[in-house]
């Protein structure tokens, strides 16, 4: 493909290294407890934080493995590359429901090495190393919802 794919177009420019730590969050929530990716996500420089349809509350020791486990991606220094596809192509691979209204047929695959792959729009780094350190600030269950507040320690460079 030559052409430029025409996306629509983002509302928001998330701080990079940020947005990326929060694909590797969602990939790991889902592969370590089975949920789905977050249903909501505000993602700043400072903090974060991520909501998830869940039934119940993580233990401190659940807290503690989960950053762990996403430090660990992070320090795997893995390639975040892009690819293009349509719609009906990858309908069998996400969750298109997803996708705002009126959204092109042209999506954008975001892959973080082989760990992780989303549909998004947004900034990321090139490689994880540039993400910092990953921690969990708190977490707070109420109503089905699960809450996970996070920041990162950057790369001084």
């Amino acid at each position: 493909m030559n052409e430029t794919p025409i996306l629509n177009e983002h509302n928001k420019q998330e701080h990079p290294p940020m947005h990326t730590a929060e694909h590797i969050l969602n990939g790991t929530m889902v592969k370590t407890f089975g949920c789905n990716r977050a249903k909501s996500a505000h993602i700043e420089r400072k903090k974060s934080k991520c909501d998830y349809d869940f039934p119940r509350a993580l233990t401190q020791q659940e807290i503690q493995d989960l950053e762990d486990k996403v430090n660990a991606i992070i320090a795997q220094n893995l390639p975040v590359t892009m690819e293009f596809a349509e719609q009906n192509d990858v309908a069998d691979r996400f969750d298109l429901n997803r996708l705002p209204d009126g959204a092109s047929q042209m999506v954008r695959i975001v892959h973080i090495g082989d760990y992780d792959q989303c549909l998004c729009v947004g900034t990321h780094v090139e490689n994880t190393s540039q993400i910092g350190h990953f921690r969990i600030s708190s977490t707070r269950y109420q109503d089905d919802t699960l809450r996970i507040v996070f920041r990162l320690d950057e790369n001084k460079e």
